[in-house]
């Protein structure tokens, strides 16, 4: 049983702050990978809470290949997300103050699989060409990683 579905156990849907991590997955033609997810019906990035004894990078690695089958070689850190911008309730009614830390990927091995109990399909996306119903958490990290590589740009 993951923590997260523990502490449930014992508090409901009552808010929590939740540490996770989530990773952008970007291939050798530059476009993102998105899992569509089942609880929202959004476009998510592969990721998740953190469990007992885990670093953030180990969360990162273990949520990345959990949810596409790929392996990171190499994570690179983007920011850590935090705040009143980061609350979200999902369907079920669980309510979390995300603390999410962002990984970049663009070295990975394995073949594409998505979990079937979190995702009905992995998807990649050209940066500009992104879907439209991202998931609310993902939107905001997805603005921010776009914004950084407009400024590297120029």
């Amino acid at each position: 049983m993951s923590y997260i579905t523990h502490l449930r156990k014992q508090i409901g849907h009552a808010p929590i702050i939740m540490v996770g991590a989530c990773t952008i997955i970007i291939n050798e033609q530059e476009q993102l990978l998105f899992q569509l997810r089942k609880d929202n019906n959004c476009w998510g990035l592969a990721g998740g809470a953190m469990e007992l004894g885990e670093s953030l990078t180990q969360t990162a690695a273990r949520e990345m290949y959990e949810e596409t089958g790929l392996t990171p070689h190499h994570l690179k850190l983007l920011h850590v997300f935090s705040g009143q911008d980061y609350y979200y309730q999902y369907p079920n009614g669980d309510e979390v103050y995300n603390v999410i830390a962002a990984y970049l990927c663009n070295e990975y091995s394995g073949d594409l699989q998505f979990d079937k109990t979190e995702a009905t399909n992995l998807r990649f996306f050209d940066m500009h060409q992104l879907p439209t119903n991202i998931s609310p958490p993902d939107a905001l990290i997805l603005s921010f990683f776009l914004h950084k590589l407009k400024e590297q740009q120029t």
